[in-house]
């Protein structure tokens, strides 16, 4: 089967929707998982997000949803906020070569680095991760509030 990375189109959205759920409900947090495809087509065409997406032919198997943000210490970055490979297309290299294709779009857009997020308890997630060269802070604590 070839897989295909390119960048996410509009007609994509609900399949990025449903990546984003089973993230969710794999890392038990499915009831937390209230934002629409109605809100998911909104923010992608208002440019507020992009994704990359592996494509199999008959269905998207994966993607990277990202933004581009600013580091007042780096200057431009790419912070990715998902990356799902759907559970039954894991482990066929699909992760890596979109991880790839996220490391060119941030050079291809001078960005200086790419941040992201991991659950430290995601064993599979931070096998992948640690073949990455991570750099993980151990200072810097995320903070949020809810709008």
């Amino acid at each position: 089967m070839s897989i295909q990375i390119r960048q996410a189109t509009l007609d994509d959205i609900p399949a990025l929707h449903s990546l984003v759920a089973e993230l969710a409900s794999h890392l038990g947090e499915a009831e937390h998982f209230t934002s629409t495809v109605e809100r998911f087509e909104k923010d992608f065409k208002d440019d507020f997000f992009h994704a990359i997406v592996a494509d199999n032919g008959e269905e998207i198997v994966g993607m990277a949803l990202y933004c581009y943000v600013y580091s007042t210490w780096k200057g431009r970055m790419i912070y990715l906020e998902d990356f799902v490979i759907s559970k039954r297309h894991r482990r066929q290299g699909i992760g890596q070569l979109l991880w790839d294709a996220l490391l060119q779009r941030g050079r291809d857009r001078n960005c200086a680095l790419l941040k992201w997020q991991v659950v430290a308890d995601d064993a599979a997630a931070m096998r992948f991760y640690n073949k990455q060269d991570p750099i993980f802070e151990d200072q810097w604590l995320n903070g949020k509030v809810m709008l």
